[in-house]
């Protein structure tokens, strides 16, 4: 009778463990798709940064050509 008490036990500590660990594969599951979504986002804001970037180098880019053209005229 007590060997099946201590297989019992030992069914209880095993189910046990597999609930924790299931609970901390889910845990760490959830922190990935975090991750990714940040990164996700980190990404799309870097591409909209570029975005601003390229319209103002082009906007330099015409304001210094006005400028030097403004320049040669008053000269």
């Amino acid at each position: 009778m007590e060997s099946h008490i201590g297989v019992q036990s030992t069914q209880e500590e095993l189910y046990t463990e597999v609930l924790r660990l299931q609970r901390e594969i889910d845990e760490v599951n959830q922190h990935k798709v975090q991750a990714a979504e940040y990164g996700l986002a980190v990404l799309q804001e870097k591409q909209s940064l570029q975005e601003q970037l390229e319209q103002l180098e082009l906007i330099n880019e015409h304001t210094s050509t006005e400028l030097h053209h403004l320049k040669q005229v008053t000269i």
